[in-house]
Formats: C-alpha cells, structure tokens, sequence
C-alpha cells in the first residue's frame, strides 16, 4: 500500500503544471501546422523507413530460397494445404535463389539485431552529448545504403549477408535513443502519449506497407527491388529531416513565441538544471528503470518473433503465397497501428481530463498491450488449418500490441525526461536480445514445420509477455525520479 501511495504522490507533478495553465501562466499553443506536430509527422516518417528497411528481407526471404531444396523440409501431412494464386502474370523468378537451410535463415534474420544493440546505449549518450538531429538523420542514411546494397552481399554469400545487416543494425541502433532524446526537449508532458503515439505509428505503417508491397515488388519485378526501392526511400527522408529539423525549440528559426514558451515552461520543473551530468549510478540502480528494461524486453519477445517469422508461418504452415504472404503478414500491424495511435489520445485524456495519475494509465495499458497479446497468440496456434481464424488471431495479438505505446514504452519520459534517450538505451539494449535470438530459437525448434512446432513457440512468447506485464505492474513508477532532477526547491513545486 506504501508503493502505491507513494506512486500517487509522486504524480503530483502534474497537478502543478495543470493548476499553472487553467490560471493561465502556461498557455497552450496550437496543434495545428506546429512545430512539435511536424516533428512529430517527420519522425514518423522516419520511424517508416526504419522498419520498412528492416522487415523488408522477412518477405524477401521467402523468394530468395531455392523453392525445390525448402519444398523437401515440409511435410504435407501436417501442414495446410497451399492457397493457389487466382490467373496473374508470370512470377518474375530471374533474380538468384540460394540453398540455405533453417539454421542459416535464423541467422540471417537475427543478424540486424547483433549490430542493433551495439549503439544503444552510445547512442542516448551520444544524442544528450552532440544532438539527436544528425545521430538520427546519419543513422537512418546509413542504414539505407546499407540495404542498397544488400543483393550484391547475398550473391557474395549468406556470411556477407549477414554482415551488411549488422552494419543496418548499428546504424539504425541510435534512431530510437536519438529520438527519445529530442523529444525530451519537445515533448509537453500532457501531450507525451500523443506526440509519441504519432511519431512511433511510422514503425507500424513501414511494416504494415513494407510486408505486402515487399511481395508485389518480388513477384513483378524481382527480389532484388525490394532493397533497391525502400533504400532509395530512406535517402529522401534524409534530405527533409536535415531541412526541417531542429533539436530543440530555442534551436528552431521558425517556431512560433507562443509554441517556443509554451513548450519551455511546461518542461522547466522536469529537466535537469546540471548541464552534462549524468547520474549513472543512479540510472542502473534504479528499479523504475529495471521494471521498463523487463517489460520492454517481454513485449519484444512477442514483437520480433512475429515480425521476423510471421511470413515464414504463412508460407510454411499456411500455405500462403509469396503476395498473399505479404498482405496478410500486414495486417496484424494494421491492427497494431491503429490501436497505438488510439491508445495515445485515451491516456492523454485519462491523464489531463480525468486526473488519472500516470502510473496508473502506464500500468493499465502495459496490462492490456502485453497480457492480451500473448492469450490471441496462443489461440493463433491452435486454430489448425482454419485460415481465417488464424489471421484473425493473429491481428488481434498484434493489435492489442499497440496499447502498450502508451504504457511502459513512454515511461522513459515520465521519469527522467533529461536523460530519457539514455533510459531508451538502456532498455532497448536489453530488448534487442529478442531479436537476436528468437528467430535463432524459433528456426530450431520448427525444423520439422509442423503446428505442434510453432505452437511451442507462441507459448514461450505468452509466457514471457506476461511475466513482463505483472513485473511491470509490481515496480513501475510514474513520476520523476529524484535523480533525475538537480534543483534547490522541492520537486513538483
């Protein structure tokens, strides 16, 4: 009973910021053609070109295999019967095709995450130090050229392959501290939900648009396109970033006074005042912290493995096509988006309107986004060969996914807005692992491509969601940690 009372009085920081603005000392400014709207719009761009260079090989991999050498591994008699394709032009087959067994296509699809995780951590560090603005914009640039150039290193072999999505990897490792760091800076904190709800809806619309174009473009044009054409996007959303993007308020030429000094006075009592200090000790320490770096971590066990192995179960075990593959595996993300996007505007209003502490409103919907995934996974696996049934399942999962864009994901800001992309670091680091050994652990333990197969899968991504979900709920904090603030007057004064 202690904890939670003293979550609610922790929460008091915004009974000061409310009672300033209905007197009138906090004017709020504008939504529309804002500054920190368009940032918002821009990085969800960004966020676009992030994981539509990410998922893209998910697709590409179904017709980057020799389909004679994979039709020996699966087993008729327990799998769906496949979905023909209805009367369509002849599936453009010129690009190369390459024997690699179960185990290399693990490694393959886990390798991002291994250069993922290496810039983290330096890269919160590096966005609070030297800016977010170019971090993120070099970041993503890289990682584009890097994804031009990945059909030449799969000619050159599955170890070159691997290796170019490493080098992706590290360069988009810094995109989410980097961003996290800038909405530091940005974001009001009675907007936070719905600026970052808008901003991180580009992860879901790049996958939702990246998985069924991916497909077209490998059936019309050829594998090989599909780098081709999402890396040629990721270069122009460089050029708009480096135009239009500043680091902070005080920093951009074109914002308004009235937006300017609305943001600065609604984050004065949250920000650090000791420029350059970073209380590490107190950031591994603590466990509002661990309880995010748990969560995190739980919920993308769930994430990665449906984002790197969703396709690979429509095709193996459903028998879906490569272009019926990739509409399907969308719409999950769909589902994920919309919920996301939705979520936002609820907790903002929970938080502003009703006067729901923030602990509660992160915790509430880190129950919902985590624990109702994992039962429409399980579900998903027990559905058989009832096609329908199983996408529907499947999308649900995903969808109730998104809530969790308002809960724990967002918790960074609430508790350390100052050094918030060093927290997202922190946690992403952690949160990487799944991507790099779930494929790995999943491939293995489906050699055989049977149902029975993936349903342990699906249930070793429940199980660890929902343990995710209660530590979270046990040791979540909702308010700014004393650390995480160096002032002479009591905090939320």
């Amino acid at each position: 009973m202690e904890r939670y009372e003293s979550d609610s009085d922790g929460d008091e920081q915004q009974k000061p910021l409310l009672r300033r603005k209905q007197e009138g000392k906090i004017q709020r400014a504008p939504a529309c053609c804002s500054s920190r709207y368009s940032l918002a719009l821009l990085s969800s761009y960004g966020f676009f070109v992030v994981y539509s260079l990410r998922v893209n090989l998910s697709v590409a991999m179904v017709d980057m295999l020799n389909n004679t050498h994979q039709s020996s591994d699966n087993h008729s008699g327990l799998v769906c019967a496949s979905h023909d394709d209805p009367i369509q032009p002849k599936h453009n087959q010129s690009a190369n095709v390459y024997n690699w067994d179960s185990a290399t296509q693990g490694w393959i699809l886990g390798s991002f995450f291994y250069g993922y995780i290496l810039t983290q951590i330096p890269g919160g560090y590096l966005a609070s130090r030297c800016g977010a603005k170019w971090l993120m914009g070099f970041g993503i640039l890289g990682t584009a050229l890097f994804t031009l150039l990945t059909p030449l290193a799969a000619d050159l072999g599955a170890g070159y392959l691997i290796a170019v999505r490493v080098l992706e990897g590290i360069g988009e490792g810094v995109t989410f501290p980097a961003m996290y760091t800038m909405w530091g800076a940005w974001a009001p904190p009675l907007e936070r939900s719905r600026l970052l709800t808008i901003s991180y809806i580009g992860a879901q619309l790049g996958t939702v648009v990246a998985l069924p174009l991916s497909g077209e473009i490998c059936f019309y044009l050829g594998w090989p396109y599909v780098f081709y054409l999402f890396g040629a996007v990721g270069s122009v959303w460089f050029f708009l970033w480096a135009f239009f993007v500043f680091d902070s308020p005080n920093s951009h030429p074109r914002i308004s006074e009235q937006e300017r000094l609305y943001i600065i006075n609604s984050l004065k009592n949250e920000l650090s005042h000791s420029a350059g200090y970073i209380p590490w000790r107190a950031i591994v320490t603590s466990i509002p912290l661990l309880a995010i770096v748990v969560a995190h971590f739980s919920y993308n066990w769930t994430f990665y493995t449906l984002l790197t192995l969703l396709p690979t179960y429509m095709s193996d075990i459903l028998g879906f096509s490569i272009q019926q593959n990739g509409f399907l595996s969308a719409l999950p993300y769909v589902g994920c988006a919309l919920m996301a996007v939705l979520s936002g505007q609820v907790a903002d209003y929970l938080r502003e309107t009703c006067l729901y502490p923030t602990v509660i409103v992160r915790k509430s919907f880190s129950l919902i986004g985590m624990i109702g995934p994992a039962v429409f996974l399980v579900a998903a696996g027990y559905t058989g060969c009832n096609y329908s049934l199983a996408v529907t399942f499947l999308t649900l999962s995903s969808a109730l996914g998104g809530v969790s864009a308002s809960g724990f994901n967002i918790n960074h800001l609430d508790i350390a807005p100052s050094y918030a992309g060093i927290l997202l670091g922190i946690t992403n680091t952690f949160a990487t692992i799944p991507g790099m050994v779930g494929p790995v652990i999943a491939r293995a333990l489906t050699q055989n491509n049977t149902i029975e197969e993936w349903q342990t899968v699906f249930y070793i991504a429940a199980g660890i969601n929902v343990f995710g979900a209660l530590f979270y709920t046990l040791f979540g904090r909702g308010n700014v940690q004393p650390w995480a603030v160096h002032t002479s007057y009591p905090h939320g004064d």
